[in-house]
């Protein structure tokens, strides 16, 4: 099994920046995608981003695009996502998650593994 903790969510004010991390436990940390889910009150789950176990693929929801990036340290066992020019309607509880990916595609679905969620709050 894998566990997930995320860490460095807080208060920031919009067009301000926060850098998420997520630490997994494990020896075969680089055999699994990650990716970052967030879900807003009243909205459902949502995709965010996702990186291969390599690192070298990235994947973006579109509204985050050119604000955020996906990226891993093998070695830390850690992924991270750094957030700039947050937005109010970035406001959500980001999880960690995490899958099997033994052909290195970079793919998050179905995530098999989840953080407890880390609150993002971004005031106007």
């Amino acid at each position: 099994q894998v566990q997930l903790v995320e860490s460095g969510g807080g208060l920031v004010q919009a067009g301000g920046s926060l850098r998420l991390s997520c630490a997994a436990s494990g020896r075969t940390f680089s055999s699994y995608a990650m990716g970052w889910f967030r879900q807003a009150p009243g909205k459902e789950r949502e995709f965010v981003a996702a990186v291969s176990g390599s690192g070298s693929r990235t994947y973006y929801t579109n509204s985050v695009k050119g604000r955020f990036t996906i990226s891993r340290d093998n070695a830390k066992n850690t992924v991270y996502l750094q957030m700039n020019s947050l937005k109010p309607e970035d406001t959500a509880v980001y999880y960690c998650a995490a899958r099997e990916d033994p052909s290195y595609s970079g793919s998050i679905y179905p995530p098999k593994y989840w953080g407890q969620g880390t609150q993002v709050t971004v005031s106007s």
